[in-house]
């Protein structure tokens, strides 16, 4: 299985890569619906009615209690996936990773191209003078961060429920896919939307599905490898030609 990937690899001379929480779990980040995720856990209210824009409106004390608790990770340091793909970037066949993980573990492993669907805990504004800040003022604020310059609140730059994807970021991901010859998936259930339907723009030649569970994706692929992916992308393998 490595090793027709490895091939596939080899031929491509335009990779995409979408990717999502499984790609991150390996590095200590919580999948939100694995078994162990933020999903199984219990709290006064489930995540996804947490993590939308109606309660950081009305419940914003808890939105960020949950927020710093749950979905700012330290520490965390890009795993085997991350550093492939860096590396494949570097060699000019991957053109570009699409994400739906926020944690800007790519960025950190050295990847350029990188179309965060679901936005990052890394960038933080104030909605009312747009004023930036970092991960660090969120982490160690308390209640409700406020903007010292005029008070607003800070809000992370991260796509709640119930709120739009960046029209600039998705044509680009969409973009990216079109022109692709070869569409690796990694890590994601293929379960949100709309992330989840931009593989449907995909009319290139090869079809890589690797995740630890079955995806909609399955049936269309040339290639489905049910392994971690930090493991399927690390592991030496030598192509014959």
């Amino acid at each position: 299985m490595v090793e027709k990937l490895e091939k596939i690899i080899s031929q491509s001379q335009n990779i995409v890569f979408f990717g999502g929480a499984g790609v991150s779990t390996e590095s200590g980040i919580p999948d939100f619906r694995s078994v162990d995720g933020l999903y199984h856990q219990k709290y006064d209210y489930p995540p996804e009615t947490i993590l939308s824009h109606t309660f950081w409106e009305e419940r914003p004390e808890e939105f960020y209690r949950f927020y710093r608790d749950k979905l700012i990770v330290k520490g965390a340091k890009p795993n085997a996936a991350h550093l492939r793909l860096a590396k494949l970037e570097r060699e000019g066949k991957l053109k570009a990773v699409i994400t739906q993980n926020i944690d800007g573990l790519h960025q950190a492993a050295g990847s350029k191209t990188v179309y965060e669907l679901h936005g990052s805990t890394l960038r933080n504004y104030c909605v009312k003078c747009g004023a930036f800040y970092d991960v660090d003022f969120i982490a160690n604020s308390t209640g409700v961060p406020r903007c010292p310059k005029c008070g607003g609140i800070i809000k992370p730059d991260v796509v709640l429920y119930e709120e739009v994807l960046d029209e600039q970021v998705l044509s680009g991901a969409v973009s990216a896919i079109r022109r692709a010859d070869t569409l690796i998936i990694g890590g994601t259930s293929l379960v949100v939307y709309p992330a989840a339907g931009l593989i449907r723009y995909f009319r290139g030649d090869h079809l890589v599905v690797i995740n630890m569970q079955p995806t909609n994706a399955d049936a269309e692929a040339d290639l489905c490898i049910a392994k971690p992916i930090g493991q399927v992308l690390s592991e030496d393998v030598v192509v014959e030609e």
